[in-house]
């Protein structure tokens, strides 16, 4: 049997997990050896430097000839990986930046243990997204998983942020095995775990192996369906979204979910998408079933959303909705790939990246000002921080997706490829559910502009928060006004066979 081994010289290929590898380690025995009084913010800003040096390393690699292959397959180095993993570091970057001296010591008792528990959790991420194995891509999600258990676990005099922690990992633990279990009858059917070799078998006996297929298929899209939190495997995130900390909250709201929909994309394409299968009905299946489980997303998320008075519950329910409009650039592809589709469903994640990071900065100053999480706690922001509430109706206009902000297009992107792809239907839950969708985030304008004073309390905004909140606010708006600088950059440097494929 031929040894897989791990050269010296591809060590630099994998400077960017490195990075996070020794600053996590690094970071952990100088928090472990502090005297417990003294300040880990500056734990914070090393953390970040790691992110940004990862970061870098990253955009070095972008556009290569061809993708590099590492262990015999298992893991790439190319730009659909590239492009996802800059959208992590970012997401990630942010979330600690606003944290750095904004974060109450009853919210996260062990500051310094959550600046570096961020980054193997993002690591976990990178791992997915360059993933060409089952083995790799699970030990990257479990990773990400278990880091994230701990995380929302952190606060443990809340009870909320205790029963959250419990739900969520005990349901993670569930979708985990989920995963694993139509993991393994793709091993079964090819006696392989390299995603190519599965592709290969899989296009060689399909008539024979469709009933495991399609339970591969199923087991596999609820296993991840929990992990975007896209309905009906839903029910976790909104108890665990209101009990940990907005950090953390915003953390499995943006990075989490990318890193979920990188790999669901990907494995979509690279197994279930073979010649023979092309040729049978369980190509229409899968497709069908990708785009009703969008519909129910967007349909219960938008409608469950109306009652929500928390606002990161009402978060949670905006973030299940989004989890169906990014489901359906990846539904809809299977009728028909273009290299313009995976361009439209990363502007939209950019765009949701910047939004929600962007609205979470704005409750953590509410939340920091009145000790708030309703709603109410918006209540005369204008009157109060005039500032903040401009930049929150700019964030909000971009989760509504009205012009001309990134969601809009991002939308717009995603709407007119359906129609385009004929699935009117698809199209018309669309409309209909961003319509409904904009009566509970103008409840926040609402607040902010047409109601009385919360308790005149002054509204203390920091400069991390502040500059966060500011940079998601304007970037949400310059990608909506020049949408094609992101759409055309994308597509300059990304092509299926070479980035999305493995079976080239």
């Amino acid at each position: 049997m031929e040894q897989i081994r791990l050269q010296a010289s591809d060590l630099i290929l994998l400077a960017p997990e490195l990075t996070l590898v020794i600053a996590a380690v690094v970071l952990s025995l100088i928090d472990l050896f502090l005297p417990n009084k003294a300040s880990r913010t500056w734990l914070g800003w090393l953390s970040l430097a790691s992110i940004v040096i990862s970061a870098v390393f990253v955009v070095s690699y972008l556009n290569p000839a061809e993708p590099k292959q590492l262990l015999q397959f298992s893991y790439r180095i190319d730009d659909f990986a590239n492009i996802i993993k800059l959208v992590l570091l970012t997401g990630a970057g942010l979330i600690t930046f606003m944290s750095i001296g904004s974060v109450k010591e009853e919210n996260i008792p062990h500051i310094g243990e959550f600046y570096y528990l961020l980054l193997p959790a993002t690591l976990g991420g990178m791992i997915m997204a360059s993933s060409g194995d089952l083995i790799t891509l699970f030990v990257g999600l479990e990773l990400l998983s278990i880091t994230s258990y701990i995380l929302v676990a952190m606060n443990k005099k809340n009870v909320q942020s205790n029963e959250g922690a419990f739900k969520y990992l005990v349901l993670g633990s569930i979708s985990s095995a989920v995963i694993l279990y139509g993991m393994s009858f793709l091993y079964g059917i090819s006696g392989s775990t390299t995603v190519s070799e599965i592709n290969a078998a899989l296009g060689q006996s399909t008539q024979g192996m469709l009933p495991l297929i399609y339970l591969s298929f199923f087991l596999l899209v609820a296993g991840f369906g929990f992990k975007v939190a896209a309905a009906p495997f839903h029910m976790w995130s909104p108890d665990v979204y209101q009990g940990a900390s907005t950090p953390v909250t915003a953390f499995l709201a943006v990075v989490s979910k990318a890193a979920a929909f990188a790999i669901l994309f990907r494995l979509m394409y690279n197994i279930y998408m073979v010649g023979d299968l092309m040729s049978l009905p369980i190509h229409q299946d899968i497709m069908t079933t990708l785009m009703a489980v969008a519909a129910t997303a967007m349909v219960v998320g938008n409608f469950v959303a109306l009652r929500q008075t928390h606002m990161k519950r009402l978060m949670a329910y905006s973030g299940i909705a989004n989890a169906g409009y990014l489901l359906v650039p990846i539904a809809i592809q299977f009728s028909m790939m273009q290299y313009s589709n995976f361009a439209q469903f990363t502007y939209y994640l950019i765009a949701y990246l910047f939004m929600n990071i962007g609205i979470f900065a704005v409750l953590m100053i509410i939340e920091r000002s009145t000790g708030d999480e309703a709603l109410k706690g918006l209540a005369g922001l204008y009157y109060r921080a005039p500032g903040t509430a401009v930049a929150a109706v700019l964030l909000v206009l971009s989760l509504a997706g009205l012009p001309v902000t990134g969601g809009f297009f991002g939308k717009l992107y995603i709407l007119l490829a359906t129609i385009w792809t004929q699935h009117y239907w698809l199209a018309a839950v669309m409309i209909g559910t961003s319509i409904v969708a904009y009566y509970f985030y103008f409840g926040f304008i609402r607040q902010m502009f047409m109601r009385s004073d919360y308790e005149a309390r002054e509204v203390h905004v920091s400069l991390p928060l502040g500059i966060t909140m500011w940079l998601c606010a304007g970037v949400s708006v310059l990608i909506g006004l020049f949408p094609q600088w992101v759409i055309g950059y994308i597509e300059r440097i990304f092509s299926l066979t070479q980035d999305l494929f493995m079976f080239y």
